[in-house]
């Protein structure tokens, strides 16, 4: 700043100094104002030289040789030179960072799209070109005018952070793609498919295998039960240890036999065409909680609130399956004089079937997980329950096929909440 100023002084003062001169030439000549008004012009001429030479480098972007310039333009000549060659600099520092971002995205695993406000395309890495068959020259083009599968419109259009789609690639029907949309910045988006081939491959032989041995195993066990049955029926004086053996086989068969059913309807829920039909539910949930306490034999602790009247569309055996499950747990996780609330009503826009119990809960650690097949909470309980480990992964999947979700609340000690959330467009008239 302090040099700003001293150059404009020293400007001045060189005006000031021909003004000077003029004067004490006019003192013996005469013609003061003609001769100052003569320099004034001159030195207006001159700096509108120097300004029209600055425009004329400015507007060919700064490029060429930097005027030459005396005085304060000089100074300003070289001050924009600078300015240019810090812009250079940082451009090509910029250039760098670009390309090595080119570079680190080009071998990135995923295949990656940026979007702009409108859903077409701004960018897109070499993957994208492999997997999804978008090119560079694709640029400016709406995302959807190239991938027209319905379901990843209808995603596109109901993008969600937290949701995936997964769909086969448009140009490779081998290749399964999992879709994410994530917002960043003004409006932009990043599309990324990430290639789970692999996964669902390994998923399908899993699950081949689990409905294989399920089937083979539902003929020897139910050959096996006979026997047992027979067995116990031919001679009912048995030894005290042949009883307690005879016994103990039976319930170990009649567990495995279970097992191989809740397999089985889990293959069926995973693989069946859904069947839709206007369900009573209050007359399922009266028979399910009829039919689970005769089977506790304490029909007497089921607490029931049913609204009447309110139906929902969807497929009967299913929906038996998985309020089962919950009433079950709930009276085999709870204390036997403990009273387990069954509900179902209608939420502000949703349809709720609820149970409550009283019983020893679930750890937060344990709730995200309690759905997966097999699972069991590391905990010790008040009495030994036997079960598959599949009831609740059965109730996803039952609520999954009707568009429902199931919510969990519990604390240890103090019992447990289920809920099974239906949306009001599930609902049927009566």
């Amino acid at each position: 700043m302090m040099e700003i100023l001293w150059l404009w002084r020293k400007e001045v003062s060189y005006i000031s100094l021909l003004i000077i001169i003029a004067a004490v030439i006019s003192h013996f000549v005469g013609f003061f104002m003609p001769m100052a008004l003569f320099i004034l012009v001159s030195i207006l001429i001159k700096q509108a030289i120097l300004l029209s030479h600055l425009e004329q480098w400015l507007s060919h972007g700064a490029r060429g040789k930097l005027p030459v310039g005396t005085g304060v333009w000089g100074d300003i000549y070289y001050h924009f030179y600078r300015i240019k060659q810090k812009e250079k600099r940082r451009k090509k520092t910029l250039g760098k960072i670009i390309e090595q971002f080119r570079k680190s995205t080009d071998v990135l695993p995923d295949a990656a799209i940026v979007l702009g406000q409108n859903d077409e395309i701004e960018w897109s890495n070499k993957l994208a070109k492999l997997v999804l068959g978008i090119k560079k020259s694709d640029k400016g083009q709406r995302i959807d005018n190239l991938i027209r599968s319905p379901k990843f419109v209808d995603f596109l259009k109901n993008r969600n952070d937290k949701k995936s789609l997964v769909l086969p690639s448009p140009i490779n029907g081998r290749l399964i793609l999992q879709y994410k949309i994530v917002a960043y910045a003004d409006g932009q988006h990043l599309v990324v498919a990430h290639d789970v081939t692999q996964q669902k491959m390994m998923e399908a032989m899993r699950k081949n295998f689990v409905d294989n041995v399920s089937h083979e195993l539902r003929t020897p066990l139910t050959v096996l039960k006979g026997y047992l049955e027979t067995i116990q029926d031919v001679d009912g004086n048995h030894s005290s240890l042949m009883t307690a053996s005879l016994k103990q086989m039976n319930a170990q068969t009649d567990r495995m036999q279970y097992l191989v059913d809740d397999l089985l309807l889990l293959a069926s829920l995973e693989t069946k065409k859904k069947k839709v039909e206007c369900v009573d539910i209050s007359n399922l949930i009266n028979n399910i909680c009829i039919e689970s306490g005769a089977l506790e034999n304490q029909y007497q602790r089921i607490e029931l609130n049913i609204e009447e009247n309110i139906n929902i569309s969807g497929e009967e055996q299913d929906l038996r399956s998985a309020f089962s499950n919950l009433i079950t747990n709930a009276l085999k996780y709870s204390p036997d004089q403990s009273p387990v609330k069954v509900t179902w009503k209608k939420l502000n826009k949703t349809l709720v079937f609820e149970v409550v119990d009283e019983g020893e809960g679930i750890s937060a650690t344990d709730i995200p997980r309690v759905t997966e097949r097999f699972f069991r909470a590391e905990k010790k309980r008040s009495k030994k329950l036997s079960g598959t480990g599949l009831g609740l992964a059965i109730v996803k999947h039952v609520l999954i096929r009707h568009d429902a979700k199931l919510e969990i609340s519990s604390q240890l000690g103090k019992g447990s909440k289920f809920r099974c959330i239906f949306p009001i467009s599930r609902s049927c008239p009566p």
